[in-house]
């Protein structure tokens, strides 16, 4: 099996920021709505980030128009001073993001941009350029899970998205523990293998990798242990994981990997990880469901349900 997107490619591209919500590393952070205490951190780990790796942050504020006419008449739209005002806004947002940018390092190369468009579109499209994009999500739904615009750039963006979950206790972003990813022998994994040998490298951290024999959790029904217990079973997941990683110890000689193994629930596996790790890694899509969906259930359910951030990676 080849090692899949080569590692210098993977190194390449711009931090972006996306205000009032919104972090494009060419970072992007959003939902539309602001909350200072949440993205400031936020804001902050990923100047932090860029400046670590001498990237270019742009900050990009998403003037929402369209969702303006929830609260306010559509005619008023089209009146000077109600335009002029939301823009003034994003200005505003902009400015104290390239302040809080700036005071975590002065010689980070920052631009900004105020863009028209929901944050979701405006996103994905400056994804398309982006190292990485970076959401700090916290819009919840009347269920409990997160708004709609992390899902659609979850499910729509270019390359890898990192989605930090505001859980209303403590920020989420830490700096130890190791880089977990998940595999599962599809071609998503194999870019999800790709960013966590150079986000371990990077970080100077352990990789764990992480394989469930079936997608399903068949365990909790009929007994059976976690662990993979039959012999074939084991031989192929073993196999698959060494197809999965080949080349990339040689690219990254480094970082040190560790493999674990189970029968099932890779979900609730990778959550579990999540509790120590600083970062997980998933493909946009696994080896299941319907072929036309462009967010597996996986990684829906991880961005949804992590103790640490998500990167939900696609391949390019």
């Amino acid at each position: 099996m080849g090692a899949g997107r080569d590692p210098a490619q993977f190194g390449q591209g711009q931090f972006r920021c996306l205000g009032d919500g919104l972090v494009d590393r060419s970072a992007e952070r959003t939902d539309s709505q602001s909350r200072a205490d949440f993205f400031d951190p936020l804001r902050a780990d990923t100047d932090r980030e860029a400046a670590a790796r001498d990237r270019r942050l742009r900050i990009v504020h998403a003037v929402d128009l369209a969702a303006a006419t929830a609260v306010l008449e559509p005619y008023d739209l089209i009146v000077s001073p109600v335009r002029e005002a939301m823009r003034e806004h994003s200005v505003d947002c902009l400015a104290a993001a390239q302040r809080l940018a700036e005071s975590v390092d002065s010689g980070l190369r920052i631009d900004t941009a105020s863009v028209d468009g929901t944050p979701a579109r405006v996103l994905i499209e400056q994804s398309a350029t982006a190292h990485v994009t970076a959401i700090g999500a916290w819009g919840i739904s009347g269920g409990g899970l997160l708004g709609s615009t992390v899902l659609s750039v979850c499910a729509h963006a270019h390359g890898a998205v990192v989605v930090v979950r505001d859980t209303g206790t403590e920020q989420q972003t830490r700096h130890t523990g190791p880089v977990v990813v998940g595999v599962d022998g599809s071609e998503s994994s194999r870019a999800a293998v790709a960013a966590a040998f150079f986000e371990a490298n990077e970080r100077h951290c352990e990789l764990v990798v992480v394989h469930c024999w079936s997608d399903l959790r068949f365990g909790w029904f009929a007994g059976l242990p976690d662990r993979i217990s039959d012999r074939r079973a084991e031989s192929a997941a073993q196999e698959l994981v060494a197809q999965q990683l080949a080349g990339w110890a040689d690219k990254y000689p480094d970082v040190t990997v560790k493999c674990r193994l189970y029968m099932s629930g890779p979900c609730h596996h990778l959550v579990e990880w999540s509790k120590s790790a600083q970062l997980v890694i998933t493909g946009s899509r696994g080896r299941g469901g319907f072929a036309g969906l462009l967010l597996g259930s996986t990684s829906n359910a991880l961005v949804q349900s992590a103790h640490c951030p998500v990167m939900v990676v696609h391949p390019r």
